[in-house]
């Protein structure tokens, strides 16, 4: 699936359009006020170029306060423009993205672990509970120090660098990191987030269109930070399902508890 073209990448969250109405409508003003400083301008360049026999004047200036808002006339209308669009767009959009979240019960909870340079991706399994991890069991096996005699951890699904999530679906992602500040960022989502060594952030994702996207990082975070990605591939329920069902079979069984030794 080709994601890109001339314009923004495709649209495949469900607030990726409420982010690309307040994209266009900035880039227009911007546009519309370009172009009428230049015939401003270029009306000015005009009629008060130099010409023989016509010495230059300085025109007479309203000393009143009248005078002078009237001169910050063009000033009052753009502030006018960006209060809007802050009370109206800025304001509204961020509380729906950022500060409400939706309830764990109604979403597909995934812990994302960034580390340089890859991202570890942890799934809570069939029980719907999620392992307890330990820093001093982190390993090149184990990259997030699951606790495999957990009971909660007996059946976790961890991933590297691929993403799955049902389509139409809410997806709440709790996001840290093991080292140093990554960004986790899907433009097809719209959807750019800061892990934060030491700290975990909560955001949500309503995917609506099937495909498969990339994540990538970005906040430069060392020498590999350009190799640091993963894909994100949105499915039907069903085809979710399949695949956690086939990680879940393929998940390695937790150790079992070793015996007390015997004292003599």
């Amino acid at each position: 699936m080709n994601n890109y073209g001339w314009g923004l990448p495709v649209a495949a969250s469900t607030f990726a359009g409420q982010i690309d109405f307040g994209i266009w409508l900035i880039h227009i003003a911007m546009f519309g006020i370009f172009i009428l400083w230049g015939i401003f301008f270029t009306y000015l360049l005009i009629k008060y170029r130099k010409r023989p026999g016509v010495p230059a004047e300085r025109e007479h200036e309203d000393p009143s306060l009248a005078g002078e808002l009237k001169s910050l006339t063009p000033d009052f209308i753009v502030m006018a423009l960006e209060i809007g669009l802050i009370v109206f767009y800025a304001l509204p959009g961020w509380s729906l993205i950022k500060m409400q979240m939706p309830d764990e019960k109604d979403a597909v909870v995934i812990h994302v672990v960034a580390e340089q340079f890859g991202w570890d991706v942890h799934y809570p399994g069939p029980d719907g509970k999620f392992g307890r991890r330990k820093p001093e069991l982190v390993h090149f096996n184990n990259p997030i120090g699951l606790d495999r005699t957990d009971p909660d951890a007996a059946d976790d699904i961890l991933v590297g660098n691929e993403i799955h999530m049902p389509v139409n679906k809410k997806i709440l992602i709790k996001l840290t990191s093991k080292d140093v500040i990554h960004d986790f960022f899907v433009p097809e989502f719209r959807i750019k987030q800061d892990a934060m060594p030491g700290m975990e952030i909560s955001m949500w994702i309503e995917p609506n269109r099937i495909g498969k996207y990339e994540l990538a990082c970005a906040q430069l975070c060392g020498f590999g930070h350009s190799l640091m990605r993963g894909d994100v591939y949105v499915e039907s329920r069903e085809d979710f399902d399949k695949w956690l069902k086939s990680r879940a079979s393929a998940t390695p069984a937790p150790p079992k508890p070793s015996k007390p030794s015997e004292e003599f």
